[in-house]
């Protein structure tokens, strides 16, 4: 067995890491009851040494999620103390503060023993459906109000689980079997992650993982360094307007390259909401850092050393630092709007690389279904779905359609949502013309028709924005389609917060569009014809904004209509 691994020894240990927490974050992805995990993977999964520092992340998984959780074992470690971390046991939390942000994450954190010691931990995090409370949504004034508070604990000592603890939980949630189904799930993808990391230091003759981390965190951070040394050492500014709940939120980011660091600082963003839209400062910075590391050095693997280089401050009880106990439930909408103002200013610092602006935040909603009056149904269900507007253009590709930027998190199928409770999607498709026009074209959106069975009303949580402030194009692209909702008998409903919805009553949905890139008049002429014959863009808008002539839309049409490829 090898006592001093070689340089190609560690480097393929460290890749059996990263295919270890892969496994550990797939095992949760077919054990969890909840469709946010199941069918979206809204989760994360990481290993960490003895010292509590991320050696390795799953691929699969939110960034929200996973580098939140990087900062939370700390907190674990000194909330339980080591001298009270044994073999056999489970410990978790959804303190949004010293977990990843609000109270339906719950952060699930294993010890792994090897030969007796302590040699590292693996932890998890997974969206649940309930958590009892108001539900999920903004309507709450404060933390108190949005579901039950589970602080650093132990969910099972030395192998025996809390039952009592168990039974609180169950007394507080609507839909008991499901959470506690999750919260199993999330422990036993730990002990999986457990399991391969033994057998990986048996293999390899290790007695602890001190060796492996120094060589990961040595060269990790000697390679994102090396990439913020070749930008600029300027700062720069930028700054979004996003919806807010009754009023409009800035975001305002200044950007300072450094040298060894770029320090990411929201002074000059709004303050804290009175409604569930904060942000504590752990999410915000999990996105700042995503959203620097995707445009400087996006193939060096995530952990704390090739994190460490982005540092985030924010001033307290601004909507980015909101502190105990401002309501955060929807949290991720402002989060999610985070790397577009990063890159506001990161556009200033090395121009042509990122994006123009996109749908940003998840289009998500959730419905409590009970029976109308007079109804022979008996049950009720609460049934949470996320969706996707359209991501912004790239300098050099369309934004993709329908697809979640910056958290990653899937669109959920028709057949899960209708599975999961009394609810029908009538309709579900692409949004011609929502893309933003340019050089490269804006992501499309969605149109969404949403409605319950034949004796259910409902309350319709919208967790939606870019209602008032559409994305906003880059370098002279035009903005992405607004989000839109209403009935479908007209009545107007709010873009955010719980609404009542008659039985025989549907939600019609426009989720938004991203932003172009460019000027629109730059995109090929072959482009603007291929997006006229798949319908992402109309008659009207390839005149309008490209300039193509009645002829060629004529041609293009009866080309479609004969079955030709374009």
């Amino acid at each position: 067995m090898t006592r001093n691994p070689s340089t190609v020894a560690y480097q393929v240990m460290w890749n059996r890491l990263i295919s270890v927490v892969e496994e550990q974050a797939q095992a949760l992805v077919r054990t969890a009851f909840s469709t946010s995990v199941r069918e979206a993977g809204d989760l994360s999964a990481g290993v960490y040494d003895a010292q509590g520092r991320m050696l390795a992340q799953a691929v699969t998984g939110t960034p929200g999620h996973v580098n939140a959780m990087a900062d939370a074992l700390a907190h674990f470690i000194r909330r339980i103390g080591p001298d009270n971390i044994f073999e056999g046991d489970v410990y978790i939390t959804n303190d949004p503060w010293e977990g990843t942000g609000h109270l339906h994450d719950f952060t699930v954190v294993t010890p792994s023993f090897h030969k007796g010691q302590l040699a590292g931990f693996f932890a998890c995090t997974a969206h649940v459906v309930d958590i009892g409370g108001r539900g999920f949504g903004a309507d709450a004034a404060s933390v108190f109000e949005e579901g039950l508070y589970l602080p650093i604990m132990k969910f099972a000592e030395r192998g025996t689980v809390d039952k009592t603890l168990l039974q609180i939980l169950r007394a507080n949630v609507r839909q008991p079997d499901q959470l506690v189904g999750d919260l199993y799930a999330l422990a036993t993808c730990n002990e999986i992650g457990h399991r391969r990391l033994h057998d990986m230091m048996t293999e390899f003759g290790l007695d602890d993982l001190t060796g492996i981390a120094a060589f990961i965190f040595e060269n990790s951070r000697r390679a994102t360094i090396a990439r913020i040394n070749a930008l600029p050492q300027i700062q720069a500014s930028g700054s979004m307007t996003v919806d807010g709940f009754d009023t409009p939120i800035t975001i305002a980011v200044q950007l300072t390259v450094a040298g060894d660091h770029i320090l990411t600082d929201f002074a000059g963003t709004s303050g804290v909401d009175k409604k569930g839209i904060n942000c504590p400062l752990v999410y915000a910075k999990a996105y700042a850092c995503y959203a620097l590391k995707c445009a400087i050095a996006p193939e060096i693997p995530n952990n704390a050393a090739s994190l460490e280089p982005f540092r985030v401050t924010a001033p307290e009880n601004s909507i980015v630092n909101a502190v105990h106990p401002a309501p955060v439930a929807l949290r991720h909408i402002i989060g999610h709007f985070v790397p577009d103002a990063v890159y506001a200013a990161l556009d200033k610092i090395i121009p042509g690389v990122v994006p123009a602006e996109g749908a940003g935040c998840l289009c998500n909603f959730q419905l409590s279904l009970h029976p109308a009056p007079n109804s022979p149904h008996k049950t009720r269900a609460e049934v949470l779905t996320f969706n996707s507007g359209g991501a912004g253009a790239r300098p050099h590709h369309d934004g993709l359609n329908a697809t979640a930027f910056p958290s990653g998190v899937m669109t959920m199928p028709i057949e899960a949502t209708e599975h999961a409770g009394p609810v029908i999607i009538w309709r579900k498709e692409l949004r011609p013309d929502s893309g933003g026009a340019g050089a490269t074209r804006g992501g499309l959106g969605q149109y969404m028709e949403v409605g319950a069975r034949d004796g259910y009303e409902f309350d319709f949580s919208a967790m939606f924005d870019r209602v008032h402030h559409p994305a906003r194009g880059r370098q002279g692209g035009h903005a992405g389609a607004p989000t839109t909702i209403a009935q479908d008998d007209g009545t107007k409903m709010q873009g955010k917060g719980k609404q009542f919805v008659p039985a025989g009553r549907r939600v019609m949905l426009a989720l938004p569009g991203g932003a172009g890139y460019g000027d629109p008049s730059a995109r090929p002429v072959d482009a603007v014809k291929r997006d006229l014959a798949r319908g992402y863009i109309t008659p009207e808008a390839a005149a309008r904004d490209y300039g193509l002539s009645a002829d060629a839309i004529a041609q293009v049409q009866d080309r479609v209509r004969k079955g030709e490829t374009i």
